[in-house]
């Protein structure tokens, strides 16, 4: 049976703990407040453009980050930490997104598609998303982090997980693809 000394440990660890957790469920709360509209944008980028689908993701990031905030040991900021999480969570929906396309596809014909339609030349951005699409998944973060959202490549590197040479190295094949893919783009416009 614990005595009475030991349960005043237990109940003075508990009351340090408990600030802890609940600053950084504060400081959380207001990232959340002010990173909504960057996690949602980031999503888009790396999901392929669907405003409901991006929401969805950024969403199911930010339930993911809240559920493992105690297991946030704050070697990191708290931002490298959520973007990670987003950018796994946008590859797996690229790659279940696959699966669920060539599962319905043998099942029905193809369904009009209900996102509205994007304002600009659709062709040019038909031909982006085409070579955007030919990207490896890192390759397709590395990019969208870096020239799209403004991240370092050292900061980059930490959020997908690598190495700063891989990073450069994902930066450097995607740019190199996406050049070769767009090369028509340029010639057309002369």
């Amino acid at each position: 049976m614990p005595s009475s000394e030991d349960n005043k440990t237990v109940n003075a660890t508990a009351a340090a703990v408990a600030p802890v957790a609940t600053d950084r469920e504060a400081r959380f709360a207001a990232f959340v407040a002010d990173h909504r509209e960057q996690a949602v944008r980031m999503a888009w980028r790396l999901t392929g453009g669907d405003q409901a689908t991006a929401e969805e993701v950024a969403q199911e990031a930010f339930l993911r980050a809240h559920r493992a905030l105690g297991r946030f040991r704050e070697e990191a900021q708290l931002s490298t930490w959520f973007y990670r999480i987003l950018v796994r969570q946008a590859a797996n929906y690229r790659r279940w997104r696959g699966v669920r396309q060539f599962w319905s596809g043998a099942f029905r014909e193809d369904a009009p598609d209900p996102r509205p339609a994007p304002r600009g030349d659709p062709a040019l951005r038909g031909r982006i998303e085409t070579a955007m699409d030919q990207l490896s998944p890192k390759q397709r973060s590395v990019f969208t982090l870096v020239h799209l959202e403004g991240f370092t490549v050292e900061e980059t590197a930490e959020i997908v997980g690598c190495a700063t040479g891989t990073a450069k190295s994902h930066l450097h094949r995607a740019l190199t693809s996406l050049r070769t893919e767009l090369a028509p783009l340029r010639e057309e416009g002369r």
